[in-house]
């Protein structure tokens, strides 16, 4: 059983407890950091986590052996550098960072440091996305050429009312004069890109996943209403370094919906929400498979605390995550000048 720290009790960071404490047989939280002890100490209490407001608090501590970082996105790269030096294994939630150069500082103090890094990507471990990975390393698509990937998820309004109800204070991050300044997710500083880190982040992890690194991007954001609350869309046409293009789109206004779509020469694999696939064969009339839901916040930890304790490697590279963070700041890049980007 691996002993976890998390730092930030926010909106995210109390559905990551929720979903390993008393469920998980390999990890579990014993110590917890939050700006705002006042207003998490209940939720903390109810699952047996100690409380402080500094991360040092926690790395001080010899019984914990992994660091889960649910924080600001420009706080990560100096909270990973900071646990890896303290020599712990350290879980950040997506995205890494938002700098290709914050991740490479990121990946390599973790490799020098000889521990585990990991990233928020649960949608990995949909059942719909398992298969469709499968499906693809199997060859029956032949030649892949394209891959369609969507998400949409309005949860700014979500967010609203979660701050709402904790009085605007546990999602919340700190200024340099130490004031409090809610709905961080909402800022163009610490979420550009418009649904790029909410949503649009797991379709980039998947395709990275699927076709390897990108080597250039062109994004437009329309928007009609500004966040809070915002209305926009997103578009990204992508190549790979293999030559097969993409494309990903994001909408923050509208319900719920994922979609992966894979082209090859000889069919194509869609994966749709979360437990479901469409394989279309040459020839053959479209087949739709649905199976059985997983817990994916659980397992992306549980897979963590694997790779920490030695039982199995880490699935996702360090190169991987690198990459991903260089083809998130081209595409803010290529939102801001209206051009392609090429990666560095």
């Amino acid at each position: 059983m691996i002993q976890a720290a998390i730092v930030g009790l926010g909106r995210w960071g109390s559905r990551i407890v929720t979903a390993v404490q008393g469920k998980s047989d390999r990890m579990r939280f014993i110590r917890g950091v939050s700006k705002e002890p006042q207003v998490v100490r209940d939720f903390a209490a109810k699952h047996q986590i100690e409380l402080s407001t500094e991360l040092a608090d926690v790395l001080a501590d010899p019984r914990i052996e992994a660091v889960v970082l649910a924080t600001p996105h420009s706080l990560h790269t100096g909270q990973i550098i900071e646990v890896a030096r303290s020599g712990r294994a350290v879980f950040c939630e997506k995205p890494l960072a938002l700098k290709r150069a914050d991740a490479i500082a990121s990946t390599t103090a973790c490799a020098d440091a000889g521990v585990v890094l990991g990233i928020g990507t649960n949608k990995r471990f949909w059942s719909s996305m398992r298969e469709l990975r499968r499906v693809v390393a199997s060859g029956v698509l032949g030649e892949i050429l394209h891959v369609e990937g969507h998400y949409s998820n309005n949860n700014s309004s979500e967010r609203g009312e979660f701050s709402k109800r904790l009085g605007a204070t546990q999602d919340a991050a700190r200024t340099n004069d130490g004031s409090e300044r809610a709905s961080w997710r909402e800022s163009p500083a610490e979420a550009p890109g418009a649904g790029m880190t909410g949503s649009g982040i797991h379709v980039l992890d998947a395709l990275v996943n699927l076709l390897g690194p990108v080597s250039r991007v062109t994004a437009q954001v329309i928007t009609r209403k500004p966040a809070p609350d915002p209305t926009d869309t997103l578009g990204v046409m992508f190549e790979f370094a293999n030559h097969t293009s993409a494309y990903l789109g994001a909408v923050r206004a509208t319900p719920f919906y994922w979609r992966i779509h894979v082209f090859g020469k000889d069919g194509s694999v869609e994966a749709i929400g979360e437990n479901s696939i469409v394989i279309r064969r040459k020839g053959s009339e479209p087949v739709t498979f649905n199976y059985e839901p997983v817990d994916s916040m659980k397992e992306e930890f549980e897979v963590f605390a694997d790779a920490v304790a030695g039982i199995s490697p880490y699935p996702i590279s360090l190169e991987h995550m690198v990459n991903v963070v260089s083809a998130f700041e081209a595409i803010v890049d290529s939102i801001d000048s209206r051009v392609s980007v090429t990666l560095k």
